[in-house]
C-alpha cells in the first residue's frame, strides 16, 4: 500500500473535488472527460510515487519532491477548462469601489509613480517572479538541507493555493484590466507588456477571487519563515517579494484589492491549520 505524505492528501482531495465539479457543472462533455482523465492520471501518479517500489529509487524520491509543483499548475489550468460565460458583472462592480479609493483617494497610484518608472517596473518584475516563487521555495529547502521539511512546506503552500482555486466556481469574475479597460491604468513598460502577454495567453476565465497569486506568494513566504527559522534573511526576502507581488496585483489591475486581501487571508489561514495537523509548538 502507498504511504502518502500529508501534503499529498491535499492533492488527492482537491482533484477528487474537481472531478465532482466537472460532473455537476454544465460544461461540454469533452471538457468533463478531459478533467476526469487528468484527475485519474494525478491519482495514479501519486499512488505510484508513494508506493514502496518508488521509495527504493533515489530518482523517484526526488521526482516526488518536485511533483506537487506541476500539480499546482494543473489545478489552475483545470479551473480554466471549466469556465463558463459570466452572466453579469455584479462582483466586479461591487469590488471596484475599494480599488478606486485605494489607488486614488488614498494615493497609492500617485505614490508608486512619483519616482518615475522605478517602482512600477519593480512591481511588474515581482509579479513576473510569482510563477517561479514555489520553485524557489522548494529549491531553498533543498539548498538549506531542509528536505525533511518539504512535506510541511507543501502542506502550507498547497492548502492555501488549492483551497483558493476550489473557491473559483463560487465567484465567477474577470480581472479589472478587462472589465474596466480604460480606468486606473498603470504605467506601461516592457515588463508589463511581458506580463500582459503571459496572462493573456495562459490566464483563465473562471474567477479572480481569491487571488491565487497572493495565496501562492504568501504561503511560500510563510512556509520558508516558519520551517527555516534559522535563515531569517531568506524568509524576509520571500516575504518582501510576496508583499511586492500583492501590491503589483492591484496596481497592475491584475486583481481587485479584495482578491488580493482574500488570497493573503487564505495563506494566513493555512498556518494554524498546519500547526494543528503537524502538532508543532
Amino acid at each position: 500500500m502507498p504511504a502518502f505524505r500529508r501534503s499529498e492528501w491535499i492533492c488527492l482531495v482537491y482533484f477528487a473535488y474537481t472531478a465532482l465539479v466537472a460532473a455537476l457543472r454544465p460544461v461540454d462533455a469533452w471538457v468533463r472527460l478531459e478533467v476526469w482523465v487528468a484527475d485519474l492520471a494525478v491519482w495514479a501518479a501519486l499512488w505510484f510515487l508513494a508506493s514502496p517500489r518508488a521509495a527504493q529509487s533515489r530518482t523517484l524520491r526526488v521526482l516526488r519532491d518536485w511533483f506537487p509543483l506541476a500539480l499546482i499548475l494543473l489545478a489552475y489550468r483545470q479551473m480554466g477548462w471549466m469556465a463558463l460565460p459570466h452572466e453579469n458583472r455584479n462582483f466586479e462592480n461591487e469590488w471596484i469601489g475599494l480599488d478606486r479609493a485605494l489607488l486614488h483617494d488614498w494615493g497609492l497610484k500617485r505614490a508608486i509613480e512619483l519616482p518615475g518608472p522605478l517602482l512600477p517596473n519593480l512591481l511588474e518584475l515581482s509579479y513576473l517572479l510569482v510563477y517561479v516563487m514555489p520553485v524557489l521555495a522548494v529549491a531553498v529547502f533543498y539548498a538549506r538541507s531542509g528536505r525533511q521539511h518539504l512535506d510541511e512546506a507543501y502542506w502550507i503552500i498547497l492548502s492555501a493555493t488549492l483551497a483558493t482555486y476550489a473557491l473559483y466556481p463560487c465567484f465567477p469574475s474577470e480581472p479589472p484590466r478587462t472589465v474596466f479597460p480604460l480606468d486606473d491604468l498603470p504605467m506601461m513598460s516592457a515588463l508589463r507588456a511581458i506580463n500582459l502577454k503571459i496572462v493573456g495567453a495562459y490566464g483563465i476565465h473562471m474567477s479572480v477571487f481569491p487571488s491565487g497569486h497572493a495565496a501562492a506568494a504568501f504561503s511560500c513566504a510563510f512556509a520558508v519563515r516558519r520551517l527555516l527559522p534559522e535563515y531569517r534573511w531568506t524568509g524576509r526576502a520571500f516575504l518582501l517579494l510576496a508583499v511586492l507581488i500583492a501590491v503589483a496585483t492591484v496596481y497592475g489591475r491584475y486583481h481587485f484589492a479584495i482578491d488580493t486581501a482574500a488570497g493573503f487571508g487564505m495563506a494566513l489561514a493555512a498556518l494554524p491549520l498546519h500547526r494543528a495537523v503537524f502538532r508543532r509548538r
